[in-house]
Formats: C-alpha cells, sequence, structure tokens
C-alpha cells in the first residue's frame, strides 16, 4: 500500500480571555500567545477503502488495487434519483448504492514524536452504524450506534514518531433477526442509513490530566442556567476531571465566562485533587451580574465558557473553551414557549442529513447552507429528525437563535420478528444513544427538549417498511418510560417529549394503537391530514381533542406536509382522488399546507410546528411521485437547490423579506387557455401582469395568497409578472407561460386526475371546470409509499386517462369560444354490473344521452366507451351536467374542440 502520511495540523490555541470571548461562531479570527496543552491531529486525507468482507481475516487476503483512495467524510452508499430529466442530477439510476453491509478503512500515519508521554484519544465525530477499531493491530474498541461522537484511548497502541496503522471496520448491515445490527438502532425507518465515516475523525492529545476525554464523547463540562433575571443570573458548571497517570495529582480549577468583548463576566477558582486512575466531578457555581440573555433569533447573544486546569507552578495543564447562551425555557400547554419569559413562535422544519451525491457525508459547509436556507425562509425551530446529528448544526443554531429539538433513533420498530419485548442489548443501546445525545449536546443552549422516540404507536397499524406482525402488537411504554425516567436523571432541566403518529387516527375500523404521547412532559403530533388520511379540514378538531385529552400538557405539530414533485403539475389541486397513492403535483402540496398552516397558526396552545420536510431524502421505501427511494415531501429538492413553492408560502408568512412568487412557474406548457395565478406576497399591495396589461390589484392577501382567476392565455409565449409594493421599493417575479396553438382552440380535461395522464395523441390537462362530484382512479397492484402498477383498461390508447374518473352527481363549465364544438365524453365502468349505474347527460341544457349504462354499452368493466356529440356554446361556455337515475354518474374524459 502506497504510504500516506497526514498533515498534523498542531493546534497551539493560546486565548488570553479576549480572545477566547472572540472565538465564538459569531467572530473572526483570533491571535495567539500561550501554547494550548491541547495537540488534534485531523484525519481527514489517504484513507483507503473497501467493501467488504467480513471478517478481518478475509481482509489480509485482498490485494492493494481493490481499495481505492478516500477522504472523510465518506459514505460507500449513493440512494435515491429522480426519474425525470437525469442529466441535471447526480444521482442516477445508473450510479446509485444502496449495499448495506460492511465496509473497511486504512490509513497509515505519522503522529509528530514530540506528543511522546502524552495520552492520545481516536475521536469518530460519526461511524454507521458499527465501528470495530484497530490500531497498529491493538484492537482498542467497537461502538454501536451510527450518529454520536465517540473515542477510544489509543495511548498503548499509538507510536509517535513512526508510521501507524489505522484499521476500521464500519457495518451498516440491515437490522434483521440474527444480524449483527439486530440490537443497534434505528431497526427501521421511512429513511435510508447509509454507512461509512461520514463525519470527521481527529486524534487528540492531552497531558497526563485532562478534562475527561472518556465521557460518552462529551467536553467533560455540563454548563447550566439555575436561575436568570435582568439583574443576575446564577450558571451551573460540572466539571469532569481525569487523571491518566500513576500518581495522584492536585490542580487548580479555574471556571470563567467571558462575554462577547473578552470582559470575564463571572469566575470561580478551586482546587480540585484526583487520585491515580481516577476522575472527579467539581461543581462552579458562578454568579453572573446583569446578564445577557440568549434571546433566539432576536438576540443569540453568546458568551464564551472557559474551564482550565492548571498545576501548582500555574502551567496549564488542559482547557476547554465552548459557546455559552444563558437562557430560561419555559413551556405552556394554553401559550406555547416562553424564553426567557418572551413568547416565541417556533415555526419549524425536520430536517435529515443527506443529500443528493454526497448522502451523509456532507461538509459543514453542506450544513451551514442548508440552514442559512432555513433561516432565509424564516424558519426559527429545527426538529433534528430521528437521530442525533453533528456539532455543525447544533452550532449554527446557538450562533443564529434557532430552538432545536434533538431526537434519538428509536423509530417505529424495537422488537424483531414476533417477540413482544425488545431485547437486553437492544434497550442497552436504547440507553447509550440516548446518554451520548444528552451528554455531547447538553451545553447548546439552542437545545430544548430531548425526544425519545419517534412513531412507536401504530399499534395494530404496522406500516409496510416496519413489516408485519402476525400474533400480538409489542406495548411499547416499558422502553419509553425506561427512557423518559433516564433522560430526566441526566438532565433534569430540559424537557422529554416524542413524536406519535397515530392517536385519534382510525386506519382501518380495527385500529388500536398505545397511548405513548403522555409519557413524556411535551407531546409531539405527526399528522397527514389531506395526505394519507382525512381531510385538510379534519386537522383542527382533531389538534382540540388531543389538546382536550391532556390539557396540561405543551403540545406541538412534528410532523405535517405533502409529497410534492417539480416536474409534475395539476391545473386544479381539487381535482384528484383523495388516496395516499395520488401523483404528487406540486401545486397540492402547496395546498395542503396553505390548508395547514391556516388551521395551525390559529392554535395559541400549540408551541411550536414543524414541517415535514426542510429537504427531499433518500428513502427506499419508497417509489412516488417523479422519485425512486427519495421521500418527496421536501420544500427543497435533494439537491438543496429548488425551492418548490410552499418554501416562498412560508417566507411571505412567516418573514418581513419583501417577498413576491407566483407559483407553478415551471409548469411551462399549459394544457388550457384558462388558468389561475397564484402568487405568495406580503406586500401591501400586489399586482400582476399578462403579457404588459395589468389584470388586477389586490390588498393584503389572506394568508398571504394573492389569487387571480380566470386568466386568459394567448397562443405563443405569455409573460406574468406579479409586483409587490413595499416602502423601499417594488419587489417582481416573472414566469414564462407557453400555450400551444391545438390547447388554445381544444379542451382536453383528464376528469378525476391531478396530474394528466399521458396520451399518444393529444395533451390532456388534469381535471378541472368541475362542480361537484369525487375523483377516483382504477388502479392495479400496489400502495404503501410506492405506487401502483398501471389498470388495465381494454378499448383505449390513453390507458392513464381512462383510468382517473369523476363520479357523483356533478357538472363542467367549460370555458370555450361561443358557436358549435364538437364534444367526446370517454367512459369506464370500474367494476360494476349492468343495469347499477344509469345517468343522463346534459349539454348547456340539453339531454344529449339518455339512461347511460357504461357497462352495458361497452360490454363489461374496465372497457373504455366513447359518445359524440355537437353543442352550440353561449356565453364563453360549454355546461355539460352528469345526472343519476341509477347509483353515480361517472366521466373519465372530456374533449371540447
Amino acid at each position: 500500500m502506497r504510504r500516506i502520511h497526514c498533515l498534523l495540523m498542531l493546534c497551539f490555541l493560546p486565548l488570553t480571555l479576549e480572545n477566547q470571548a472572540q472565538m465564538s461562531p459569531t467572530s473572526g479570527t483570533h491571535r495567539s500567545t500561550v501554547a494550548d496543552p491541547r495537540v488534534e491531529m485531523s484525519l481527514r486525507d489517504g484513507w483507503r477503502f473497501k467493501l467488504g468482507p467480513e471478517s478481518a481475516t478475509e481482509l489480509q487476503a485482498e490485494p492493494d488495487a481493490t481499495w481505492t483512495t478516500v477522504s472523510v467524510p465518506h459514505t460507500w452508499n449513493r440512494v435515491g434519483y429522480y426519474k425525470d430529466a437525469p442529466a441535471s442530477h447526480s444521482n442516477t439510476a445508473q450510479n446509485v448504492v444502496t449495499t448495506q453491509g460492511v465496509g473497511w478503512y486504512k490509513l497509515v500515519f505519522t503522529p509528530p514524536a514530540n506528543v511522546s508521554g502524552m495520552e492520545s484519544f481516536l475521536q469518530f465525530d460519526a461511524a454507521s452504524r458499527i465501528a470495530t477499531v484497530w490500531l497498529n493491530g491493538t484492537l482498542l474498541g467497537m461502538h454501536r450506534g451510527g450518529f454520536s461522537r465517540f473515542r477510544l484511548d489509543s495511548t498503548a497502541a499509538l507510536k509517535p514518531g513512526h508510521e501507524n496503522t489505522l484499521t476500521v471496520k464500519v457495518d451498516n448491515t440491515k437490522p434483521a433477526l440474527g444480524s449483527s445490527t439486530a440490537d443497534v438502532l434505528p431497526l427501521t425507518g421511512d429513511f435510508f442509513v447509509y454507512g461509512g465515516l461520514y463525519r470527521l475523525v481527529n486524534l487528540i492529545f492531552t497531558r497526563k490530566m485532562h478534562i475527561d476525554l472518556m465521557d460518552h464523547g462529551s467536553s467533560g463540562v455540563y454548563a447550566k442556567t439555575t436561575s436568570a433575571t435582568p439583574a443576575s443570573a446564577k450558571v451551573q458548571v460540572r466539571v469532569r476531571v481525569r487523571n491518566d497517570s500513576e500518581q495522584s495529582g492536585a490542580l487548580v480549577l479555574r471556571t470563567l465566562l467571558v462575554d462577547a468583548q473578552g470582559k470575564v463576566a463571572a469566575q470561580q477558582v478551586q482546587s480540585v485533587t484526583v487520585g491515580p486512575a481516577n476522575v472527579v466531578e467539581r461543581t462552579a457555581d458562578i454568579a453572573v451580574p446583569h446578564p445577557h440573555f440568549w434571546q433566539g433569533v432576536e438576540d443569540p447573544y453568546l458568551y464564551r465558557l472557559v474551564v482550565e486546569l492548571s498545576n501548582k507552578s500555574s502551567k496549564l495543564v488542559d482547557r476547554v473553551s465552548l459557546p455559552f447562551g444563558i437562557r430560561q425555557v419555559r413551556f405552556d400547554a394554553q401559550n406555547g414557549l416562553f424564553l426567557n419569559g418572551k413568547h416565541v413562535a417556533v415555526h419549524g422544519v425536520g430536517y435529515h442529513q443527506d443529500r443528493e451525491g454526497k448522502g451523509w457525508a456532507s461538509e459543514p459547509e453542506d450544513v451551514a447552507a442548508d440552514e442559512a436556507m432555513m433561516r432565509e425562509m424564516g424558519v426559527t425551530g429545527i426538529r433534528l429528525t430521528h437521530y442525533q446529528h453533528g456539532q455543525p448544526i447544533h452550532d449554527l443554531a446557538d450562533r443564529d437563535g434557532l430552538v432545536l429539538w434533538d431526537e434519538i433513533p428509536l423509530v417505529s420498530q424495537w422488537t424483531q420478528g414476533e417477540s413482544l419485548q425488545p431485547t437486553a442489548e437492544l434497550r442497552e443501546n436504547a440507553r447509550q444513544q440516548l446518554q451520548e445525545l444528552i451528554a455531547q449536546d447538553f451545553n447548546h443552549p439552542s437545545v430544548i427538549t430531548w425526544s425519545i422516540g419517534n412513531e412507536i404507536d401504530f399499534g395494530n397499524s404496522i406500516p409496510a417498511f416496519v413489516g408485519n406482525k402476525t400474533g400480538a402488537v409489542p406495548d411499547p411504554l416499558p422502553l419509553l418510560k425506561e427512557l423518559n425516567q433516564l433522560a430526566h436523571e441526566l438532565d433534569p432541566g430540559r424537557p422529554t417529549t416524542l413524536a406519535t403518529c397515530c392517536e385519534g387516527i382510525r386506519y382501518a375500523p380495527d385500529t388500536v394503537v398505545p397511548i405513548t404521547a403522555s409519557v413524556t412532559d411535551l407531546a409531539g403530533a405527526n399528522r397527514y391530514f389531506g395526505w394519507y388520511y382525512g381531510k385538510p379540514s379534519d386537522l383542527g378538531s382533531h389538534l382540540d381533542t388531543l389538546h382536550r385529552t391532556r390539557p396540561a400538557q405543551p403540545t406541538a405539530v412534528t410532523e405535517y406536509g405533502a409529497g410534492g414533485a417539480i416536474s409534475l403539475h395539476s391545473d386544479n389541486a381539487l381535482g384528484g382522488p383523495e388516496s395516499r397513492n395520488r401523483p404528487q403535483a406540486e401545486e397540492y402540496e402547496s395546498y395542503i399546507h396553505e390548508q395547514n398552516w391556516s388551521t395551525m397558526r390559529s392554535k395559541p396552545y400549540l408551541w411550536g410546528t414543524f414541517i415535514w420536510n426542510s429537504f427531499d431524502f433518500g428513502s427506499t421505501t419508497r417509489s412516488e411521485g417523479n422519485a425512486q427511494d427519495i421521500n418527496t415531501k421536501g420544500i427543497v429538492t435533494f439537491d438543496h437547490k429548488y425551492r418548490k413553492d410552499p418554501y416562498f408560502f412560508y417566507k411571505a408568512n412567516w418573514t418581513t423579506t419583501p417577498t413576491v412568487h407566483i407559483n407553478s412557474s415551471l409548469y411551462i406548457e399549459r394544457a388550457y387557455r384558462m388558468a389561475e395565478v397564484r402568487v405568495y406576497s406580503n406586500a401591501p399591495m400586489t399586482s400582476l401582469k399578462v403579457n404588459g396589461k395589468l389584470v388586477g390589484v389586490l390588498a393584503n392577501c389572506p394568508d398571504r395568497i394573492c389569487v387571480w382567476n380566470g386568466i386568459v392565455l394567448s397562443p405563443g409565449a405569455n409573460n406574468l409578472i406579479a409586483s409587490g409594493s413595499f416602502p423601499k421599493g417594488d419587489v417582481d417575479d416573472k414566469v414564462q407561460w407557453r400555450l400551444s396553438d391545438a390547447a388554445a382552440k381544444e379542451t382536453y380535461i383528464d376528469c378525476g386526475a391531478l396530474v394528466a395522464g399521458a396520451s399518444p395523441e393529444k395533451h390532456f390537462g388534469s381535471d378541472t371546470f368541475f362542480e361537484g362530484g369525487t375523483a377516483q382512479v382504477i388502479t392495479g397492484p400496489g400502495g404503501g409509499f410506492r405506487a401502483p402498477a398501471p389498470a388495465s383498461i381494454a378499448g383505449t390508447r390513453s390507458p392513464e386517462v381512462a383510468a382517473t374518473y369523476r363520479t357523483g352527481t356533478f357538472t363542467y363549465r367549460v370555458p370555450v369560444d361561443d358557436g358549435p364544438h364538437s364534444v367526446v365524453l370517454t367512459f369506464v365502468e370500474p367494476s360494476l354490473h349492468p343495469g347499477d349505474r344509469i345517468f343522463d347527460v346534459f349539454a348547456n341544457g340539453q339531454k344529449v344521452l339518455t339512461n347511460l349504462d357504461v357497462a352495458a354499452a361497452a360490454g363489461g368493466a374496465l372497457t373504455a366507451y366513447q359518445q359524440h356529440f355537437v353543442v352550440n356554446a353561449r356565453d364563453g361556455m360549454v355546461t355539460l351536467e352528469f345526472r343519476p337515475t341509477k347509483g353515480d354518474a361517472i366521466v373519465s374524459a372530456i374533449e371540447v374542440q
């Protein structure tokens, strides 16, 4: 193997008190005056990687040529791709890698000779999901869990000044009975678990006496605000001091809080004696006069907490320096979240850590770009789902005042097979991951709650990605209660929470779900009215019922939304069937968000609302919309570049930033000459021009939604300009829509379709111009999170068009020019027998079809049947009425030429 020597990053970061304050995330550079007692070596470049085999013995036989050179962060997986426009995406059907199993990493490096005699610790910011580590052939240890930082003591095995070989086995095998990962959370979930060393790796050197680096990946320092008033605040700082030598040591422990100007705001000095090979804890209670509070996005003020260990000669032995915000959080079950006594509106998003082309191996600058995009939209809170996220997002949230929901990966499943109890090993893994989460994120002022699980209340309504159980359903309450107690023991100051899916939701008549929300201090509800079940209008009464059930428990909506594809568009968001398998038009995603937010903004008892999701993300349980193995509920695409329409809806509602956005900008080739123009605008006055002509001006649009109906498009290019008048000037948004000559003369309606089906001869639009009736679809096998197979329908060259239909008693008012028009109606009987469905059709008040029995006329079900007639349009309209005499009327397509 080629010898690779990593560059040593000697982080001699001496700090005056002024410089210590300047090291906050909001500051610039600092200068050095005294050597820092810690040395950190980055192990980023020069790794060799190989996928498989299982054992280290088998690995020895693998030739060097089979290894590839990589840098960390690294993952071997590439998951999820959009099916349309593959040239514009980095992920394609040809280059995805969904293999889950064992990967090997090997690094040859040379640490400096002058660290001889120091303690050394290998630090992995994350390795998914089981990591086994050898240094120079010596097994250092194993870590089970793919999301938390862990450290291994490498002192005995390290050879300073010489070549060292570091070998890491990483295993992300999909959990199953008997598998290596059977007891490592998460067992399942609607997201993909990538494999690899996907966060940074470092080697840290310290003196024998140091602030504890072997405490669950923590800093060894635990600080919290115990009281706070404008006059004074008290901060309690607990420090773990470790002695790795064979002799007792006496030290001076100095705890300082430094303000943003570099001045010491408070400090305490105490002595500490640590026996050989021992750890002791000391607590400092420091009083801060006239504290400057960390006030969320309004004023995210950070002090710097500095903890120093010195010997009798006042020589610095160790130092930890970290940002700290003085704040107190209160959750009120009736009025929401209060930060230092001030109410804070938590406008939140859920956040997964993967992105197209990089998976989980994103860089800190990628995370910073994501966070900036969220803040631009007006986000004030982030639910870090469904596992522990890394240091960068926590530091950014501290700096910018966002509040965070931290979570462990107890997701949907906690037993294997037909077992009704989790194994002892799984319980221990859940406890370990919770302890690591709290230890590592304890000091962040942004973190306001610890979540102990997500959607483990399915009961007997188990989704397909969890698997089927034939017997009794496991009870999640014992494990939840154990974790809830542990969280309170580890951090009595923060409330616990979890996210539920199913309380009050009837997936089927025999649905029985456990009530888990009452276990924790706070409740979170993942609810998808209008997407997986019910209607958007059902959300309000449902939330009110939950609130009445537990009126003393603060509640948040922790997931809501819908799938949306930027390549799929609808002429009418209400035109499709109410089904979880609906095509994922961008316009329907917007509709769901509009309706949900209109409801939730009127519920003062909600302490927060969290959109699902900020970005599309990888999930091999899904094949829907325009994507394979992607959950498309993000309001930004998987590459984190294109903001979908709902993004601007929230930006208009959640910020004062002048915002004007025309929806459906990518629906360029229009199906109808008559269109609705929908604009998100927070301007006092918003105007619309079409092809240079002013259409109208709207003032203070409700919910920031400005709508112009009945806009007539011209053949060819149509230029639309929406303009918002703001005190500092106008803000415009422009789109260009095109109307073909054929679409200007002919109207082809795919009845019952949210997104029009493909036809080899005609350009159909989705269902619109209707009044009454319901949309339905004939589908083949399918379900869950996968699009159903197309239906088999005889007698048509356009089965996608024929498969959808409107049924009931309904009317279409089709805008056309006055004069004679040829009308073609397509019918398909889904399932009824002759004589079960009979109806009449009227055109402009005249009966044109009498006692139509589609099953009889077509010769049976699932066979297309057409009727033709001519009607004279008057007052710019062809009106078609469908009136049943037995059963419901039905129509699959309307053509007006």
